[in-house]
């Protein structure tokens, strides 16, 4: 995992010295430090990354999970509140205390919560996908500015000749 030298914790000058130890000084031997010690620290510093990379992987995992029930929960509390409210119609008390309570929006769509069919959630603005379907005739297509209304290929001068000739003022049809 981190043998590629971006994700290798071990900088990239270490590296380079190492790599001498491994090769033009693996004869040398200073006290305390030769080729073997640097090797065996190298492998505990990467050791050591390993065991970050998994808690980190554990911690994003658990944090999705955390995210996930708060979210469960708010999509449960926003049903409640709906419930309470309408109960508490005819207790002007109790609905003044539950006026006062205004959860956030679900940032989830439609999570399943025990067998119950989901919520639906307003969809963003601006986003087409996700949009309800535009009810209604479709507008009517208009031509581009500028197009001719002869765009058949008849010219103006024709078919007034034809209207001329034929007397009748009734244009030809197509």
């Amino acid at each position: 995992m981190f043998d590629s030298n971006e994700n290798d914790p071990i900088s990239p000058a270490l590296r380079a010295l190492l790599e001498l130890f491994a090769t033009e000084l693996s004869e040398v031997r200073f006290p305390d430090v030769d080729a073997e010690v640097l090797d065996d620290a190298s492998a505990v510093v990467r050791e050591k990354a390993m065991a970050v990379a998994r808690a980190q992987a554990a911690l994003d995992a658990a944090r999705l999970a955390l995210h996930e029930s708060q979210d469960v929960l708010l999509q449960k509390g926003q049903r409640a509140l709906a419930y309470a409210r309408v109960f508490s119609e005819e207790n002007a008390e109790l609905s003044a205390k539950l006026e006062g309570i205004n959860l956030p929006r679900s940032t989830r769509k439609g999570v399943r919560t025990e067998g119950a069919a989901a919520e639906p959630v307003s969809a963003a603005p601006g986003n087409d996908e996700n949009a309800p379907r535009r009810r209604g005739r479709p507008p009517k297509v208009r031509p581009a500015t500028g197009a001719s209304l002869f765009a058949d290929g008849a010219s103006p001068e024709a078919l007034a000749a034809h209207a001329h000739e034929t007397g009748n003022g009734v244009l030809p049809t197509a």
